[in-house]
């Protein structure tokens, strides 16, 4: 029945008082399923950060370290603030979670404290780098022959300690990358005064010159010699493999795990790693046996591999396997897909340099296609052809699209959207989730999708050991390479591409254990609800999708109506080892 008619009908029925108490009933019932009463604190907490980040830009810079400190700080005092004992279910869990955020920042804000000490004590004129850029900030008239001569003051520190860098045995890794960080923030200081003023005030052009431009490239070949000389000090030396990153050793690994609300160890996490690795190995033989290659699984993984797409052709092979992974997910009736959601997904090509980091298409609402170009080499055309084949592929569009990154993001951005408790083991550990799930139903049709699925589910138990003994010191990136090329089946390229987002790109060092970590923590929960019978399938996803982004565990205290004490530790363990 059309809106309008629908409404005076039942007014007319039930009378205007009895509907419009009807309206106001359903209306608080969605507005209590959509707050607590953290919800406003919440709000503002995203806010005034929001706005703080962006006026205070520079990481290093001790103006924002201690504005920061003080705005967490003043946080924390207003969620001791509330009661905690008279607070909802899901108040507490965003008490918890919010106060999780703010010592997780804490101690983010007190390692950059140490590190810009560090800093500035080996450019002791940052301080007046970044005078200069709080002054242009609002908009201050410049005193540019003074400014001019403190600039020719920092050219020539950093030209006499660039002379002696090469010989310097006291440079640590950690005043390496500390001095590293520190020259990009006074770089973007210096470019800030620099656009703002060049060309618009006549003094300040004149007496510049070429000196922005001069202290620029220095502060940039500074930054670069100093950390390259710290990792020889360190004995850290490129391995071969031309990928240098920053192993945080198991200290940090085991507070960021506890942040993440995961009750294990390093090495308890390399002993669940290798032990899906061989339910993983024992799949991957049966399906090269039918596929008639025996136990060399390697031959199966090479006629699969050799199944790729002819040039042009990726699009639409990803176009089919989304509607066949769409339609097995309807058919099985598994979570509630809003029409929106399945209407406004776009696909995007990826460049060439996108792919020397991401050799795998991604997805959300944009799916960003890793395929060749043009301007590749041949051997890197067909490693990536080979390595994105429809097989491979299968397992991956129902985790970028739906039900797994675009179906999360545009669920999350309508119910507890307030809510901003981030983690990789509820975006990534839920994509990866829906691969097992797929795979107990029956999505595969065949050994050759088989081995397709069973290669992403290897390369997540990779990730776990690779990264873990890179971040314990124990690894080196080319044994990273080679453990995937060797272990799972990678193209060398693509593995490279791999190893390099790990360690240089900008992902913290628990995010390539977090999907499977977390879709084992998604798999639990299932068996504890759904398996039990206490909920349906459905009903199971749909819950989980309705509460946005946090750690598995709260999502569990949740969905079993178990409120966690005020002082909760971490202790859900949801895997066991023997």
């Amino acid at each position: 029945m059309y809106q309008p008619l629908k409404i005076a009908f039942l007014t007319a029925m039930l009378g205007v008082s009895a509907f419009s108490g009807m309206c106001q009933v359903n209306i608080e019932k969605e507005i209590a399923n959509q707050s607590t009463e953290l919800s406003n604190t919440l709000i503002n907490y995203r806010a005034d950060k929001g706005s703080l980040d962006r006026f205070y830009t520079l990481g290093l810079s001790p103006e924002r370290i201690e504005r920061m400190i003080a705005f967490n700080t003043d946080y924390s005092k207003k969620l001791d603030a509330f009661n905690y004992a008279s607070l909802s279910l899901e108040g507490k869990i965003d008490y918890i979670l919010l106060r999780r955020n703010l010592q997780t920042e804490l101690s983010q804000l007190a390692a950059a404290q140490k590190s810009a000490d560090l800093a500035m004590q080996y450019l002791p004129f940052a301080s007046e780098v970044f005078a200069a850029e709080k002054k242009r900030r609002r908009g201050a008239v410049p005193q540019s022959d003074s400014l001019a001569a403190q600039v020719q003051r920092w050219t020539a520190y950093l030209q006499q300690k660039l002379k002696g860098l090469d010989a310097d045995k006291s440079i640590s890794l950690p005043l390496g990358y500390a001095v590293d960080e520190m020259t990009g923030d006074l770089r973007e200081a210096m470019k800030s005064v620099h656009s703002f003023y060049d060309g618009y005030d006549p003094s300040y052009t004149w007496w510049m010159g070429t000196g922005y431009k001069k202290v620029d490239s220095l502060l940039k070949l500074t930054g670069s010699k100093t950390i390259e000389r710290a990792r020889k000090n360190g004995a850290a030396e490129d391995d071969g493999s031309g990928i240098i990153g920053k192993p945080v050793g198991r200290e940090e690994l085991i507070r960021q795990l506890k942040m993440e609300f995961i009750p294990y160890s390093p090495e308890e996490l390399v002993a669940i790693a290798e032990k899906e690795f061989a339910w993983c190995d024992k799949e991957m033989l049966r399906a090269s046996r039918e596929m008639g290659f025996g136990d060399d699984w390697h031959k199966a993984m090479e006629k699969v591999k050799n199944s790729y797409v002819p040039e042009g052709k990726q699009p639409e092979m990803i176009m089919d396997l989304y509607n066949q992974s769409i339609s097995f997910i309807k058919k099985n009736d598994m979570i509630t897909i809003p029409p929106i959601a399945e209407e406004t997904w776009h696909m995007r090509m990826m460049s060439p340099e996108a792919q020397l980091i991401n050799p795998f298409f991604l997805g959300g609402e944009t799916l960003m296609i890793s395929y060749p170009t043009n301007t590749m080499q041949y051997n890197d055309k067909l490693m990536s052809m080979r390595g994105n084949n429809p097989h491979f592929s299968r397992a991956t569009v129902h985790h970028e699209l739906i039900a797994g990154h675009h179906l999360q993001e545009f669920v999350s951005q309508r119910n507890h959207a307030y809510r901003n408790f981030d983690t990789p083991f509820w975006m990534e550990g839920w994509a990866l989730y829906w691969e097992m799930i797929l795979w107990d139903k029956g999505f595969p049709r065949g050994p050759e999708d088989r081995i397709g699925m069973l290669f992403w589910r290897m390369h997540r138990c990779a990730r776990i050991i690779f990264s873990l003994n890179y971040h314990l010191g124990k690894w080196k990136p080319q044994q990273c390479i080679d453990f995937l090329v060797d272990r799972v089946g990678h193209e060398r390229a693509n593995a490279e591409g791999e190893v390099r987002r790990s360690f240089v790109s900008t992902y913290p060092p628990l995010y390539q254990l977090a999907y499977m970590m977390g879709a084992l923590q998604f798999y639990a929960l299932k068996k504890e609800l759904v398996d039990s019978g206490k909920m349906t399938l459905k009903q199971y996803h749909d819950a989980v999708m309705k509460e946005n982004s946090m750690p598995v565990e709260m999502i569990r205290c949740i969905l079993t109506g178990k409120a966690p004490v005020e002082n909760f530790q971490t202790n859900w363990r949801f895997y066991e080892l023997k």
